[in-house]
């Protein structure tokens, strides 16, 4: 039985989703609140993520960059929204398809099982909170300590923490952490990943000699080196 997270501060809108989705034989869950739902799918998981834009606490584009930041797990973004740029935008952070508002269910549910039938077998998830040698990750609070002490980072070093948090071991290129980061529009920007890579560095406590956490591959990119068996919640 999946599990379908939906994340909505109205309630009667989340009551007529979880009666249509319980219907069709899926395991519900709800969220009123963009913090709650990050909760949710470091905590207990979910096989699919349905997600409002329009929240009370988070904008809804927040909430899916911290889920992309220790998940892989499908967003389907409710949006009233409707220029191409917009839309555009979503996908780029991470939405794996959108519906705009207002919306049939019986679209939606296509839409999800559709999700569900791309989604890969394997879980492709990292634990929510990484800790290795005094360093501390915690991707669902998107705080950062070193010995104890807090790092305060950017928003930027902090996007780009995540990205490479959330994927241990493989090799990040240039292109591939400046779309990620900044955009897609940034994609020959090397001198700003150079520039937040040494910052990063510098508040993790990292050298680029002699690298714990993050390495240069020269011409390339840039890869996280915490293995993924080290990770632990």
């Amino acid at each position: 039985m999946n599990r379908i997270l939906i994340v909505d501060d109205e309630a009667p809108l989340r009551r007529a989703l979880t009666t249509s989705l319980r219907a069709r034989g899926f395991e519900v869950v709800e969220a009123s609140s963009g913090e709650k739902a990050v909760v949710v799918v470091a905590d207990r998981g979910a096989d699919l993520v349905v997600l409002d834009l329009g929240l009370g606490d988070l904008e809804g584009l927040e909430v899916l960059q911290r889920i992309r930041g220790f998940s892989d797990t499908p967003v389907i973004v409710l949006t009233a929204r409707h220029t191409q740029s917009d839309k555009v935008a979503l996908l780029d952070a991470g939405a794996d398809d959108y519906v705009t508002k207002p919306f049939d269910t019986e679209e939606l549910l296509a839409r999800i099982r559709a999700a569900l039938r791309r989604r890969p077998d394997t879980d492709q998830s990292v634990a929510a909170i990484v800790e290795c040698d005094g360093l501390v990750v915690d991707l669902t609070r998107r705080l950062v300590t070193r010995d104890g002490e807090r790092i305060a980072l950017t928003p930027t070093e902090m996007s780009m923490l995540e990205v490479m948090v959330g994927n241990p071991g493989r090799l990040l290129t240039h292109d591939f952490l400046l779309r990620k980061v900044w955009g897609p529009g940034y994609a020959t920007e090397w001198n700003y990943l150079r520039t937040y890579v040494g910052q990063l560095r510098k508040k993790l406590g990292d050298d680029a000699a002699s690298p714990r956490f993050i390495a240069t591959e020269p011409g390339v990119g840039y890869r996280w080196l915490i293995d993924p068996e080290a990770l632990g919640a």
